[in-house]
């Protein structure tokens, strides 16, 4: 959908996703679904309240998968 959104699990990632990351992913998926790179003032908390809530269910996601085979890989 969105070409900047990186993946965020391994083997994709050396390491966990960092916060920053997690962050920059829900941000490009608000202006992708939005349509707005940056929000009118009017629009701005409910912008970034989407975003916080986005991050929170990517961490809460990565936190929970179970990537097979990734451990083998390194």
């Amino acid at each position: 959908m969105c070409r900047s959104i990186k993946t965020l699990r391994p083997p994709a990632l050396p390491e966990e996703a960092t916060e920053e990351e997690i962050r920059a992913a829900a941000l490009q998926y608000v202006r992708k679904v939005s349509g707005f790179r940056a929000p009118a003032a009017h629009n701005q908390e409910v912008f970034e309240q989407a975003v916080e809530a986005i991050a929170e269910a990517t961490a809460e996601l990565l936190g929970g998968l179970e990537v097979r085979g990734a451990a083998a890989r390194r």
